[in-house]
């Protein structure tokens, strides 16, 4: 089969779109929190009608694939994300932007569906795990750089510096000057889908590990004790992920005075980057120590980080937030593998059960911003020790058919 170094750098961007789309919601929660004028239980439906869609079109895009193919499903994709983006755009509103946001959610699931298998043909199985290493830091770079695009258009969107932002600034509402963003991801969609539209893609062949099984075998697994474990344990990763990102620079704006379109967008731009960075020293702590270990050393320096993040002084603050990331970055890739090693048959479909539960994602931060409307934000975001010790308590009960592979297991 032909491999093509276009396709492989299409798909990466698909990647760096998807991630630049997804992660940018947390830096402006305070942005929408003032101008729509929405308590921090209302502001957490936006983030909610996001990642709600992940549990709701991940199973039936896979299905969707089988039958349409990859070129459609992500055409369809970006074209929905397309009108959202620019619905957005145009009428800046809350109830807008609930509806632009779950439609967004449910096309990044389907294109997250799609796209892992079109990156397996596109380069050759044999480079495969390189390519799905470095599409996961593409993915990081783009939450990385997310928030500074946003803190470089609201500062200088007024200045006409250059044909682009004054372009933005003739569209967008002066007291609303974060909408540019949308706009933004409206331009990258369309050029996105024009790319597309003119690729031929390779004919895809779906492995038993990359197919979703039909609706019986999904049901029949949602009944196994195990994989309904790895579900709640994905959920509570996802929530832990989210939660922490999407509140962070409310926090530190409410309790500790700083700008959220500056210092606080800086924080959760660190905070995806020492994620990313984290993956990559996790990669080799894999190879060196068992997963379960690593994942309980994992949950306890997160639990101490969140702790400096939310009882300490802001100049601790905002370098614990960030610090999260860090502490947190092996959890989705230990969670993943343990889930898959624990069950003998189906993984394609637990693989479908586990995206499902990226829904988690939508929960926590709404159950964080209700909590934060009653007893404070600090008290909303002491949630997250629930989630944390659940995902500790993985490292004790978990028992993989197949454990992950060391060296000191690799010698034998």
């Amino acid at each position: 089969m032909k491999r093509s170094r276009y396709m492989v750098g299409l798909v990466l961007g698909i990647f760096f779109v998807i991630s630049l789309l997804t992660n940018i919601i947390g830096p402006i929660i305070p942005d929408m929190i003032d101008s729509f004028r929405i308590t921090l239980g209302a502001a957490a439906l936006l983030p909610f009608a996001f990642f709600i869609a992940y549990g709701v079109m991940s199973i039936p895009a896979g299905i969707l694939l089988e039958t349409h193919g990859e070129k459609r499903i992500i055409l369809a994709a970006f074209a929905v994300s397309f009108a959202a983006a620019l619905s957005f755009a145009l009428v800046p509103v809350y109830f807008v932007a609930m509806g632009a946001f779950f439609v967004i959610g449910l096309a990044m699931a389907a294109l997250q569906v799609a796209i892992n298998p079109l990156l397996r043909v596109s380069g050759g199985e044999e480079n495969y795990a390189f390519n799905s290493a470095f599409a996961q830091l593409v993915f990081g770079s783009a939450s990385f750089v997310s928030p500074r695009m946003y803190s470089y258009l609201v500062k200088n969107l007024d200045s006409g510096g250059n044909f682009v932002l004054a372009a933005l600034a003739s569209v967008v509402p002066p007291r609303l000057p974060w909408i540019s963003l949308y706009w933004v991801f409206a331009a990258v969609t369309l050029v996105t889908i024009l790319l597309l539209a003119a690729t031929k893609f390779p004919k895809v062949e779906r492995t038993d590990e990359e197919r979703v099984g039909t609706w019986a075998t999904q049901k029949k697994l949602f009944r196994n004790r195990t994989v309904l474990l790895y579900f709640v344990s994905m959920f509570a990763y996802v929530g832990t992920e989210q939660g922490t990102a999407d509140w962070m620079s409310k926090f530190l704006s409410a309790y500790h005075g700083y700008d959220p379109q500056t210092a606080g967008a800086n924080a959760v731009s660190w905070f995806w980057g020492l994620l990313t960075a984290g993956c990559l020293l996790g990669m080799l702590l894999l190879r060196l120590f068992d997963s379960r270990k690593v994942l309980i050393v994992s949950a306890a320096l997160s639990m101490v980080v969140l702790t400096a993040a939310l009882l300490g002084p802001g100049s601790v603050a905002i370098v614990a937030f960030p610090a999260a990331g860090f502490t947190i970055s092996v959890m989705w890739p230990i969670i993943v593998s343990l889930g898959l090693n624990s069950v003998a048959e189906h993984h394609g479909s637990v693989s479908g059960i586990l995206c499902t539960a990226i829904c988690g994602g939508a929960v926590v931060p709404l159950v964080i911003g209700r909590l934060g409307d009653y007893a404070g934000l600090r008290a909303g975001m002491m949630f997250l020790y629930l989630t944390l010790g659940w995902i500790l308590s993985i490292g004790f009960w978990a028992r993989p058919i197949v454990a992950n592979k060391t060296f000191a297991v690799a010698e034998h």
